[in-house]
């Protein structure tokens, strides 16, 4: 099967994209005039002397009143048969108007093929006649109406099959390729024979030409990618047509600009060395075509660069993208806001001595997948160890990242978008939950594009009218969600109806997610093996860690870095293609004989029914490892209905051709990711082999089994608890927040400044320059106005009496604060410490007096009254998880400590005060039933243990809390009962 190779330099031997036919139109003559009028005459007649003539003779055929029964109880004559024929005419009148104004507006707009009305196959195709010939003799119908020669050759005579009709869509299959790549092939030997013919006209290097837009035939519409393609031998060329024609008028009154499709009809000015038979020269050059498109050329030649002084509009973000791909819809996709949040930090100046990984600053799924994953890893840590016991656990402070794995850290924080994986998963699954409430299934998706904040979605096929707030893009294969319209969703309770989309790379500020699930074959990946390697490691780390799946397996195969400790449910290894083979075998034989005998059709059907969240979990295979040739055949057969059995394979192949493959892609060396029979030109993102094993390292280092016997992690700032180690500037972060030390700023910035200050208190490792704007202004900011906020930040803590600055930059470019900068929660930690490992271990009296100072610092959660909208960036932090487990720890060797010496009311005061902060620790309320115990006051801790109930709420008290109650008070149960 004749098959397409993924090389970018071999666009010369691929098979050629459909080449439209040239525009040709005939001068007007007496004949086209005549045909006209009486095509006039004859809709005059139809549309208006039928019905008026069925007025004056047979009148309404309805009866004046609704009254079923009396009408079957009357006679059968002869005007109930003329009555009813009558009826008749009336409907067909009724048909052959829609379908004379379907096919005016067709033939008048130029955009698109006529809708078909239901049951008008032969009015329809008579209404076209009428209507085209009415039409030709103006601009408008010699444009974009089939000529006479066509008419009456059927409804679809003029579509033609062409490869780029698969375009529309990602992935190009089977049957479909076959046709398509015969097709081209033929149009390709035409268009070179058409050149021949006319070498004795040769044009010149330096020729300005001009190619009129075509058309669509069937869906397809055509494209920049695809002209270039056609007339320049890349598609990738298409920059210089979009170069020259740009914010240039059409003759429709419309611009093309960053954010515009083509529209039939528009001309396009193409470079000096642009070949092939359906070109134009200058308009006096070009006798073939009609004045009328001579006239149209020649104005907008005197629109060119030299007319507009060779500027460029702006880009008009509300109006639908220009996209090289073919499968481009009219909503058009701009580029989430997270993608320009940081185009300082992409372009500062000083960037390349900070050192950031760009990889991931500018995959802003796959880093908010990753943050969230690893935040929530540390968050285990720290409840895991909180079990381990008192004082000294191993747990309390996480390892502070250092080297390569601080800065990825930092390149997580500023490249993250969680905003747009919230957009994301909270559409797709209020989409699935609206088709549920609607009883219709949901539709296969290829992919997903994310742009501006919009959502994209590429149907396999027609689906009928999506659910609001969705609508319809280019065409029915798309469906398009605002992002002002995405708000309108809450979460919902439904299964994630898309988990295997993945995100690939983005292309004209859209970025483009893969479903690999529904690919129905083999997806291959060809390119130097490291390059590969990157794009393998990326596509496994977002399915790993991404936010709009419930959950999946993903199984990998020739990975060289063990990805597992980033999601042990998620990710597997296997040790080579044969034990994958046996293990996919047996499992497509289970998938479809689940399927069978739960009477679906494919996962999707059952994915939000009533088998939801039982089987119908996607299986991503991701093989980096070339196949043999068996190898591949068999992937290929058992990928045949993969789609189907939600199952889907990722191949890297070194030849660029891998039998079987449904879509082939090919990563460059300049990190491009290419699909030409696609149209598709990405930037890949990337997950290089470096910043994999930074990533793996921080998921290790969070680990909370790794090393659960190891030392006790010492808190990264210490600070001097005695009277001479007092702070010159103290900030109260655990309660309200206040600051002793400084004067408050005035005017607006004071807010910001206080923000920043307590950022980068909580860090006394130092934060990155770009994390701190990142943080401040998660929507961008550029680098001058980050440098100002620094330097007023600066002025504000001042310096100490030695001269040295307060806020100062390391070895590495991160701002740190002076250690005369201190906030009570370095003071607690300290404190703390000094209590469990340092001399309140020797010493009671010291330790007490330690613990309870602690204890008083504790005002309430921290920032307890920062303002609604800022400080966002406590969402990636787990001090607010280490902090109640820091107060509850204090709390419990407090208690510890006075009950030694039987002081139960102590301790109970102690762990109460504990509690304020802590409210949900379980060690708290078990060690307050034991303190509430020893006073051996049964209705005081009958009461205590009324009112744990009540906090417990449905979810009823945890397992070792009933097992104390019933150590403690065996009758509790009745005895609350009784009380309540």
């Amino acid at each position: 099967m004749p098959r397409r190779r993924s090389s970018s330099s071999s666009s010369s031997t691929a098979p050629r994209n459909r080449t439209p036919q040239p525009v040709r139109v005939r001068q007007r003559t007496f004949g086209d005039f005549l045909k006209a009028f009486l095509a006039f005459v004859a809709l005059l007649v139809l549309l208006v002397g039928v019905p008026l003539a069925l007025a004056v003779w047979a009148g309404w055929p309805l009866p004046s009143t609704f009254e079923p029964m009396e009408w079957l109880k009357q006679d059968i004559s002869v005007s109930t048969f003329v009555s009813i024929l009558t009826f008749v005419v009336w409907l067909a009148w009724a048909q052959f108007t829609a379908c004379v104004l379907v096919e005016m507006k067709a033939a008048l707009s130029g955009v698109g093929v006529p809708g078909r009305v239901p049951g008008a196959g032969p009015s329809q195709l008579l209404a076209r006649q009428l209507v085209a010939a009415l039409l030709l003799v103006g601009a408008t119908a010699a444009s974009f109406t089939p000529g006479l020669s066509q008419l009456g050759q059927g409804l679809e005579g003029n579509q033609r099959p062409a490869v780029a009709a698969a375009q529309q869509t990602p992935g190009l299959f089977a049957q479909q390729q076959e046709q398509a790549a015969g097709a081209a092939a033929a149009l390709a030997e035409q268009a070179s024979h058409a050149e021949a013919a006319g070498g004795s006209s040769a044009r010149q290097q330096g020729d300005t030409k001009f190619y009129r837009i075509q058309p669509p035939e069937g869906r397809h519409h055509d494209s920049l990618w695809e002209i270039a393609e056609r007339h320049l031998g890349d598609g990738r060329r298409y920059k210089e047509i979009f170069e020259l024609n740009k914010d240039r008028a059409q003759p429709d009154g419309s611009k093309l600009s960053e954010a515009s499709l083509i529209r039939p009809g528009w001309i396009m000015e193409m470079p000096g060395d642009a070949r092939g038979g359906d070109l134009v020269e200058m308009p006096d050059e070009a006798p073939e075509v009609s004045p009328e498109v001579r006239q149209q050329i020649d104005d907008y030649a005197r629109t060119g660069d030299h007319a507009q002084g060779g500027g460029g509009g702006a880009a008009q973000v509300s109006v639908p993208e220009q996209r090289p791909a073919p499968a481009t819809d009219d909503a058009g996709h701009r580029q989430p806001d997270r993608q320009h949040a940081t185009p300082a930090a992409g372009s500062s100046s000083d960037s390349s001595s900070f050192g950031l990984p760009e990889a991931l600053l500018a995959a802003p799924l796959l880093a908010a997948g990753l943050l969230g994953a690893l935040g929530h890893r540390r968050r285990q840590a720290l409840w895991q160890s909180a079990f381990a016991g008192i004082g000294g656990r191993r747990g309390m402070e996480p390892p502070t990242p250092a080297g390569d794995a601080q800065d990825v850290q930092d390149a997580l924080l500023v490249g993250a978008d969680p905003e747009g994986v919230r957009l994301l998963d909270r559409s797709l699954r209020g989409l699935a939950a609206s088709l549920a409430r609607e009883s219709r299934p949901l539709p296969t998706v290829y992919a997903a594009w994310l742009s501006g904040g919009d959502l994209h979605l590429q149907l396999a096929q027609p689906s009928g009218k999506p659910p609001a707030p969705w609508r319809t893009g280019q065409d029915e294969t798309f469906w398009t969600l605002a992002e002002d319209e995405a708000g309108r969703y809450e979460d919902v309770d439904t299964a994630a109806p898309y988990p295997g989309l993945v995100s690939l790379g983005t292309m004209d500020d859209s970025r483009l997610l893969l479903n690999l699930e529904s690919v129905p074959g083999l997806v291959s990946l060809s390119g130097a093996e490291a390059d590969r390697a990157a794009v393998f490691a990326s596509v496994a780390a977002e399915l790993a860690t991404n936010g709009w799946s419930d959950r999946m397996t993903i199984t990998l195969v020739g990975f060289g870095e063990d990805l597992t400790p980033l999601a042990p449910n998620r990710l597997r290894h296997l040790d080579g293609i044969e034990a994958l083979i046996e293990t996919m075998e047996a499992e497509t034989r289970q998938r479809r004989g689940a399927l069978g005998a739960a009477g679906h059709d494919s996962v999707l059907t059952g994915r939000t029914g009533p088998a939801q969240h039982t089987r119908w979990a996607p299986h991503l295979v991701l093989l980096a490892a070339q196949p043999s040739a068996e190898d591949a055949v068999t992937l290929a057969e058992l990928a045949a209905d993969a789609s189907r059995l939600g199952i889907g394979y990722l191949v890297g192949t070194d030849s660029g051709h891998l039998p079987g493959a449904a879509w082939e892609m090919e990563i460059t060396g300049e990190g491009k990711l290419l699909a030409p029979l696609l149209g598709l030109e990405l930037d890949a993102q990337l997950l290089p082999a470096a910043q994999q094993r930074a990533v793996v390292e921080l998921f290790v280092d969070a680990d909370p089994d790794r090393d659960p016997d190891g030392p006790a992690n010492t808190p990264p700032f210490l600070v001097d608890i005695s009277e001479q180690g007092r702070p010159a500037v103290y900030a109260r972060l655990v309660g309200p927040y206040e600051i002793i030390g400084l004067d408050t700023p005035d005017g607006e910035r004071s807010a910001l400044l206080h923000e920043a200050l307590a950022l980068l208190l909580l860090h006394r490792e130092g934060v990155h320059p770009r994390v701190l704007s990142s943080a401040l202004w998660p929507r961008g900011v550029t680098d001058d106005v980050r440098e100002a906020l620094i330097e007023r930040l600066r002025a504000w803590l001042g310096t100490d009496p030695d001269g040295t600055p307060r806020l100062g930059t390391d070895a590495t470019g991160r701002l740190t604060l002076a250690r005369s900068v201190v906030s009570d929660l370095d003071v607690l930690r300290s404190l703390y410490h000094e209590a469990t490992q340092g001399k309140g271990v020797d010493s009671r009296a010291v330790r007490g007096r330690l613990l309870t100072d602690a204890l008083v610092l504790v005002r309430g959660p921290l920032l307890a009254d920062r303002p609604e909208g800022r400080y966002r960036w406590l969402t990636h932090e787990i001090v607010d998880a280490q902090l109640p487990l820091l107060v509850a720890d204090t709390g419990l060797a407090l208690c510890a400590f006075h009950l030694e010496k039987n002081r139960a009311e102590k301790a109970i005061e102690a762990l109460n005060a504990a509690l304020r902060t802590a409210p949900a620790d379980e060690r708290l309320w078990n060690e307050l039933l034991r303190a509430t115990h020893s006073l051996d006051d049964p209705a005081r801790l009958t009461a205590l243990a009324a009112d744990l109930i009540g906090r417990s709420g449905a979810r009823g008290l945890p397992p070792r809390t009933e097992a104390l109650l019933d150590e403690l008070l065996p009758s509790w149960r009745d005895a609350v009962a009784a009380a309540g």
